[in-house]
């Protein structure tokens, strides 16, 4: 009983052994695999187009379940035209669309015409099983909208700050979803975004123009995020 115990653990061991390569192997190649992307479209004519659809805050060591094929694939085919985007930038409901509009567009069959199609030489588009995989893995790490029911306060003068600043850019996030010292890196990360994307960041108050209010909003948060 001892022997095949031992020698289940070592072959689980080796079986580890020859795993571990592999693993850095891919993510080796897949991160050549974008720094090559990053350099077509950053010295493409309309490289200063691409680069401004989406903040380039995000990186792939951030993405939840780096290792998985989902993570992957994401990162291989989604920064061949633009920064690497956060699975939580919108809601589950919102990645299907937003993910069959992008394969379009790979495959050069956008809404620009013979632009799109010169725009998107030398880029790759998933395949439909790809496709799939890149699907449910946003879908599984996507936002988790806020429901007003369970915080009503969201409505109220104290969660005016955060509900003005956050439905700028996407559904307005669960306070769960973070405990409070993980919302302030994220309040922090996002300020950047919105500057970035020109939003309301209150860097420059204008009489009558709403305000990026930090305090406020990393206040409500705090009071509901996850203990």
């Amino acid at each position: 009983m001892v022997t095949a115990l031992r020698r289940f653990k070592y072959t689980r061991r080796m079986q580890w052994l020859w795993l571990v390569p592999g693993i850095f192997l891919s993510l080796s190649v897949l991160a050549d695999e974008a720094a090559e992307a990053r350099r077509r479209w950053e010295t493409s004519p309309h490289g200063p187009m691409l680069e401004r659809i989406l903040p380039p805050t995000f990186e792939a060591s951030q993405l939840p379940e780096p290792r998985s094929r989902g993570a992957q694939l994401t990162l291989r085919y989604c920064v061949q035209c633009h920064n690497l985007a956060n699975p939580a930038m919108h809601h589950a409901g919102k990645w299907p669309g937003v993910v069959e509009r992008m394969v379009l567009r790979m495959q050069g069959r956008g809404n620009l015409g013979a632009l799109m199609e010169e725009m998107m030489a030398g880029v790759k588009a998933p395949s439909e099983e790809e496709t799939g995989a890149i699907v449910a893995y946003l879908r599984k790490h996507a936002q988790t909208p806020l429901d007003p029911k369970r915080y009503p306060e969201v409505n109220r003068p104290s969660g005016e700050a955060f509900r003005l600043a956050c439905n700028q850019c996407h559904a307005l996030p669960d306070p769960k979803r973070h405990t409070a010292a993980e919302w302030r890196v994220v309040v922090a990360r996002m300020r950047e975004n919105m500057e970035w994307m020109n939003r309301v960041v209150g860097s420059k108050p204008t009489p009558g123009e709403p305000q990026l209010r930090l305090e406020e909003i990393n206040a409500f948060l705090a009071k509901h995020a996850r203990k």
